[in-house]
């Protein structure tokens, strides 16, 4: 009989496990996945005149658009034009294209 009680209270342990293993996975990894996914395609849809906003803040018009190539990756900058002044971005920074919501986190009024 122990032996059968044991085999039972380890077959729950796995079961709980298995558990909050899918309850992690709905609730944090698919999310935040489908999150980058809805974030790059937001980027490959990024064209001169565009207002964005950057990660940090800033507000403006894109300018101009290069791929440059440093220490063997290919990487793109953004010239953002704001009031009177120019800023290079990369490309992961932009969190917002127009009117658009930024893809992740509270929107910004």
């Amino acid at each position: 009989m122990p032996q059968s009680s044991s085999g039972s209270g380890l077959s729950i342990l796995l079961l709980q496990m298995v558990a909050i293993g899918a309850v992690f996975y709905f609730l944090i990894l698919r999310p935040s996945g489908q999150a980058r996914k809805k974030h790059a395609e937001l980027l490959t849809k990024l064209k001169k005149g565009d207002e964005v906003m950057t990660s940090g803040g800033i507000i403006g018009k894109v300018r101009d658009i290069k791929e440059v190539e440093t220490d063997g990756l290919k990487e793109s900058r953004i010239t953002v034009e704001s009031g009177t002044s120019t800023v290079v971005v990369e490309r992961s920074r932009i969190i917002r294209i127009g009117s658009n919501p930024p893809v992740s986190g509270p929107p910004v009024s």
